[in-house]
């Protein structure tokens, strides 16, 4: 439960050198840029610097072109030699660009000429019907010829009273859908009425271009014009997909290196600069911080100023979790709530150790687990899922405690060849199914309870006086006095109820009542301790008051936060509960249906289960146990660094 050391970099110079900087920073993706006010109060006379980035063009060039190439963006990992220059990364960027932007345009001709073709296809097919020239019939003198569709309802309502046609002569050509396609003819000098009638109909009309050939014979030409448009975008396509194949790994690696460039320099926007001079600051992991500073002092006219996070707390340094391969999966759920401050304690291995025996506890079952273990591989493996690092440890806890419920996929006796056959016990460890068997498991649920909430008091003294924080170490509710007034009455109640045994004597009863005066006064009395001058009230009747309900809150939190760990208890009993409705059903449908309504019912139980006790076990790490110990107001270190991934 440790975070990496880190230091604090503060870089002077020449601003010619300012560059140089940026490229060796970012070359040792350690470098964590900060603002420069954060650490140097008097900034009279200094501005923002200039920040002309020259990689940022080339890099656009070659992202424009590796779209029309429909290569996915992505930063791999080049050969060593491979060190383009600007110049280089410039030239290629702009020929690459150039070149598939010729294919692009070809396309993109050939994409709009065939849907207009096809277009033109499309509106012809609803005319073949007419062995007649449309120019011709749309080039009359005295007679308009007007081509279109209207919804087939509206057919019967020509010639009614209201439509009256005398004048027009109405031909449908083709039926599509709920739409009839058709032509009218009518005099030109009743045109207007024609076409204010038809409007009323929804006609809608058709715009063509030239016909000069009867819609049949177009048809056909259009037909095959389409096909040939079709043939050469698929050429033009495949030409493109064959050289995105070709050239794809070099495309990546100069799209990387001058991504990587133009990070390196995106770097200069913290720096300030006034006259000729330059101040860039920032953090870098402790590991690095000495070859850092050696490449950084080869550079001429700047200086090198290094210091530990340590002896700048008041900078709030960043902060890198270091964990082991056990615990680390877990880090997952810390960096989800917050990373810790510096001298903060990291929970990761806290949240390691309980999530897995409570989330064991709570889905006790060997077939269950070993499904949640596949799932989590699946997750991991496949998708890249970090819940699926927790979900595999998480399923071999099921599994353990399965074990000692003697439950294989909601078999409650699928561990008796073991115990009886192999240990020769007369039952199993732990019967879920037996009546004393619910007092006992709410007692021990609450006990767990009990005994978290006291570690999570601990880590709070041992993290309040690593802060220096002494007067929060013993006076808050959670510090020493905390500890004092939670555990004395837990130990009290544990004595009364399981052993018999009466603690509460009077001057059990005076410890624990000064233990609460002292929470009471926790405010001014950790000002004092902290050697804060102004540690009394403004007003001390306000301050009773005031705190009256505030101790009231503090005694519902205690109980209320012992109390949430019922629920470890409560979802034993659920899976027993659930799967014994699984198997009722089970058993109602008969040998046909029994098997494939068992595999449902268990895969059902177990991904529901699954999802509630991982949220229910999170549930009680972040608002039982961290809201004692635990801020999480931290910031994480993110140094300056591309994402490169397997090529």
């Amino acid at each position: 439960m440790s975070v990496e050391n880190i230091k604090a970099f503060s870089i002077i110079g020449h601003k010619k050198a300012l560059d140089d900087v940026c490229v060796v920073l970012g070359r040792s993706k350690s470098f964590q840029p900060d603002e420069v006010s954060n650490f140097y109060s008097d900034m009279v006379g200094f501005n923002r610097a200039t920040a002309h980035n020259a990689f940022g063009e080339p890099t656009a060039r070659i992202a424009d072109a590796m779209k029309i190439l429909s290569i996915e963006p992505r930063y791999i990992h080049t050969k060593k030699k491979f060190k383009p220059n600007f110049d280089t990364i410039d030239d290629y960027s702009k020929k690459l660009l150039d070149k598939v932007q010729v294919w692009e345009d070809e396309r993109a001709d050939l994409q709009e000429e065939y849907n207009e073709c096809k277009r033109a296809r499309e509106e012809t097919s609803h005319f073949v019907s007419i062995d007649a020239n449309i120019e011709e019939l749309l080039e009359m003198d005295y007679v308009k010829a007007v081509f279109g569709r209207m919804p087939k309802e509206n057919l019967k309502k020509l010639g009614t009273e209201n439509f009256k046609m005398d004048y027009i002569e109405f031909i449908p050509c083709m039926e599509e859908g709920s739409y009839v396609w058709a032509v009218y003819f009518v005099p030109v000098t009743m045109y207007d009425k024609a076409d204010r009638l038809f409007s009323r109909l929804y006609f809608e009309k058709s715009t063509f271009g030239d016909m000069d050939e009867a819609p049949e014979k177009r048809y056909k030409r259009l037909k095959a014009d389409v096909e040939k448009l079709k043939s050469k975008f698929d050429q033009i396509n495949k030409k493109i997909e064959d050289y995105a194949k070709e050239k794809e790994k070099k495309i990546l690696s100069y799209y990387t290196k001058a991504s990587e460039y133009n990070l390196y320099l995106t770097i200069r926007t913290h720096a300030m600069e006034r006259g000729e001079s330059f101040v860039l600051t920032g953090w870098v992991s402790e590991k690095k911080a000495e070859s850092i500073r050696k490449r950084l002092e080869k550079i001429v006219s700047i200086e090198v100023s290094v210091s530990s996070a340590r002896d700048e707390l008041q900078l709030n340094p960043p902060v890198k979790l270091k964990n082991n391969p056990l615990t680390r999966p877990f880090q997952f759920y810390t960096e989800m709530y917050g990373v810790p401050k510096y001298k903060e304690i990291d929970p990761t291995a806290f949240i390691a150790i309980t999530y897995f025996t409570l989330f064991g506890i709570m889905f006790g079952d060997v077939g269950h687990g070993l499904c949640v273990i596949l799932a989590g591989a699946f997750m991991w493996f496949n998708r890249r899922m970090a819940i699926g690092k927790i979900l595999m440890p998480c399923g071999f806890s099921g599994m353990i405690f399965g074990a000692l419920y003697g439950s294989v996929f909601g078999f409650e006796n699928g561990m008796d060849w073991f115990y009886k056959g192999i240990l020769h016990m007369e039952e199993k460890p732990i019967e879920v199914m037996s009546s004393t068997f619910t007092n006992t498991i709410l007692y021990v649920a609450v006990g767990i309870g009990m005994s978290l909430l006291c570690i999570a008091m601990c880590l709070n003294i041992y993290t309040s006086i690593r802060q220096g924080n002494v007067g929060k170490a013993i006076f808050d509710t959670s510090g020493f006095c905390g500890l004092i007034f939670y555990g004395m009455i837990c130990a009290g109640l544990v004595g009364l109820m399981i052993f018999n045994t009466n603690l509460f004597s009077v001057p059990y009863i005076v410890i624990i009542a000064v233990a609460f005066v002292l929470i009471f006064l926790r405010e001014p009395l950790s000002k004092l301790v902290n050697g804060d001058n102004d540690w009394k009230p403004e007003s001390w009747g306000e301050f009773v008051l005031e705190n009256l309900f505030e101790s009231l809150e503090v005694l519902l939190s205690y109980v209320s936060n012992t109390m949430s760990f019922l629920r470890v208890a409560a979802f034993v009993l659920v899976h027993a509960g659930m799967m014994q409705v699984v198997f009722t059903l089970a058993e109602t449908a008969g040998p046909v249906g029994y098997w494939p309504i068992f595999v449902i019912g268990n895969l059902l139980v177990c991904a529901l289960e699954a999802l509630l006790v991982s949220i229910q076990v999170l549930r009680l790490e972040y608002y039982e146990m961290f809201s004692r110990f635990y801020s999480g107001e931290g910031r994480p270190y993110e140094p300056v660094k591309l994402s490169l991934v397997k090529n």
